[in-house]
């Protein structure tokens, strides 16, 4: 994320961005297991993916974009279409199974470069835009979905 305008300061909008820097990470494990065939490491980072952004993308859809959905409502919406199209490759992986569908890697690796596009348009337009827009109130409605919906990167070392 920019370093310039701050977003960081604001524990939500830094816990968003832990999350992003963490799925960006394990993309970067998909490319050499897709090269090597490898469908099951594949579907097991799959999994790994879509544990960080359930919750992630819970505080974004529950709690940061309706605030922003007033002035904002094209963007929302588009960002949100790309959540569900995310979502729907990474879920074929969701039941512990290796996705048997040979097409999946590929589509797998397609909707990692949205995901990674779609983080850029997330930290380079949404939490700038947040920063300058949400008053102190909308900024307690947020806290409370990441209160409610937790985080795998918040979560206490056991």
């Amino acid at each position: 994320m920019c370093e310039y305008c701050g977003c960081q300061s604001l524990a939500s909008l830094d816990e968003l961005t832990r999350e992003h820097d963490e799925v960006v990470r394990l993309i970067s494990h998909l490319r050499p297991a897709h090269q090597e065939g490898g469908v099951a490491r594949m579907a097991e980072v799959a999994r790994q993916i879509g544990a960080v952004l359930g919750p992630h993308t819970q505080v974004e859809e529950h709690g940061l974009f309706p605030a922003l959905a007033g002035d904002f409502p094209d963007q929302i919406a588009a960002l949100e279409a790309e959540h569900r199209r995310i979502e729907s490759v990474l879920a074929e992986a969701d039941d512990g199974a290796t996705p048997s569908d040979p097409a999946w890697p590929d589509r797998l690796m397609e909707a990692m470069a949205l995901l990674r596009d779609h983080i850029l348009k997330e930290q380079d337009g949404v939490f700038p835009a947040a920063l300058a827009n949400l008053s102190t109130e909308e900024w307690e409605a947020v806290e409370a979905v990441r209160t409610e919906a937790g985080g795998v990167l918040s979560r206490p070392a056991a």
